[in-house]
């Protein structure tokens, strides 16, 4: 058994420990007479008969570190013969000849720690009988219609047993809000996941900015960086962005196939994926290695606003005050440069900015990039408490064809983003191996 749970932590980077305690501490806020019920994610047709690459559902790996389709989690707190069930393909050796090694029932109990396990196909016999008893349903309807449908259908077998003396569950309730609150806060283990992606983020990142040149193109960009996360045993965590030039200006830019010209800026928004934990980093460099007066002026308004981001990265602040500070910054470096005219207060008040800055300063991020967690509790911005990961991300994006600017903006896109962890006395940047200021990406480009 020892040597089974060591496999689990080296392809997860956790322990069967912790998965234990995520299962347990779920159950204790569920209550009782409550049943969980996660279904592991589909394979997804990319094409005919191709599939996209497997990626688990992010709820289902935080609870059971199981990375195969056609598998279901149930929890059922409290029952005598076992709490944590899972439900999975059989043994077949027919079929792992052409697919891959499965674990079977055998390997979900030794191996992933479940409590009992039953085949995949078994589940419409069983299931019922454990929604029985049972007055509260946790699961994230709407995710999977045809779930849905089938679980409505176990519901409605227990009901027409009530003469019978059966007792079906009458409430039914989002998963998400008892389970998604615990993922916000990052234990140790998780971290140490979350450096490593880091880590192999900033290498790839590093390669990118070693290889640029004018001339190349955004796709062979692109390849450098994913080289470097494939040789370290990760893969994107998001689709890479990769534009140069005017390119840069736009947010979610996905073609990466232009070539880039000498004086242009290239902008990188790539995240390694290590163990399904996701990281996000994003650097705007020259391609020729040299910043012109223009670039080097927004860029370094975008490090100050970042700077003044993290200044609020910090136990007990609103979770909000890291935008308005970095809004505020921007705001005032575009007054002084030009690029907007009139009073700090006005243009904040009446979002003036927003021609240059169209978006928010972080998001949550974890198992999913945009990870999940309320920003808002209550209505109000809620206050950053240890265990938050979360990244920092302002940015300026000065349209190419915005002729109520002076010409020598137009076209420049930047954004500086790192992944930020809220410690018990203040933040830990998990990206800061990387250059960051126009000098040091200079320094580090001629270097």
């Amino acid at each position: 058994m020892g040597g089974a749970r060591a496999d689990l932590r080296q392809r997860t980077g956790i322990g069967a420990a912790e998965y234990r305690r995520r299962r347990r501490q779920l159950m204790e806020m569920a209550g009782d007479d409550a049943i969980l019920v996660l279904p592991a994610a589909s394979e997804k047709v990319r094409s005919l008969d191709t599939h996209y690459p497997y990626r688990q559902d992010s709820d289902f790996w935080y609870l059971s570190g199981f990375p195969e389709p056609d598998a279901v989690l149930v929890l059922v707190p409290g029952r005598r013969h076992g709490e944590v069930i899972l439900f999975c393909r059989e043994r077949d050796a027919e079929r792992e000849a052409w697919d891959g090694a499965r674990a079977g029932q055998e390997g979900a109990v030794a191996d992933f720690g479940m409590d009992d396990a039953f085949p995949i196909d078994d589940l419409d016999d069983i299931l019922p009988g454990l929604l029985e008893g049972r007055s509260r349903v946790y699961y994230h309807f709407g995710r999977d219609a045809e779930f849905d449908l089938k679980l409505i259908g176990w519901v409605n077998r227990v009901r027409s047993q009530v003469r019978h003396g059966a007792q079906p569950p009458h409430e039914f309730l989002e998963l998400g809000h008892l389970l998604h609150e615990q993922r916000l806060f990052k234990s140790a283990a998780e971290v140490a996941v979350m450096d490593e992606a880091a880590r192999i983020s900033v290498q790839a990142h590093q390669a990118a900015m070693r290889v640029a040149r004018p001339g190349i193109h955004e796709y062979e960009l692109q390849a450098e960086v994913e080289r470097v996360f494939r040789a370290h045993d990760a893969c994107p965590a998001y689709s890479s962005i990769v534009g140069a030039g005017h390119n840069a200006c736009i947010l979610h830019y996905r073609d990466n196939n232009a070539r880039s010209r000498d004086g242009d800026l290239v902008l990188i928004d790539a995240g390694a994926e290590y163990r399904n934990y996701a990281s996000d980093i994003t650097r705007t460099f020259p391609v020729n290695g040299r910043f012109s007066a223009e670039q080097r002026a927004l860029h370094g308004l975008v490090g100050a606003a970042q700077a003044a981001a993290l200044a609020q990265a910090r136990p007990g602040v609103a979770y909000e005050a890291g935008h308005l500070a970095a809004v505020n910054v921007l705001t005032e470096g575009l007054l002084r440069l030009g690029l907007l005219k009139g009073t700090l207060e006005a243009n904040i008040a009446e979002a003036h900015y927003k021609r240059f800055y169209r978006h928010k300063t972080g998001h949550w991020i974890g198992l999913d990039v945009h990870d999940v967690g309320d920003y808002r509790l209550a209505g109000e911005s809620r206050l950053l408490e240890p265990g938050m990961v979360f990244t920092i991300e302002p940015g300026l994006y000065v349209s190419a064809d915005d002729t109520s600017v002076d010409a020598r903006w137009r076209g420049i896109g930047i954004r500086t983003e790192d992944d930020v962890l809220i410690t018990d006395n203040g933040h830990r940047v998990l990206t800061e191996g990387l250059a960051r200021s126009a000098d040091e990406i200079e320094a580090f480009m001629q270097g």
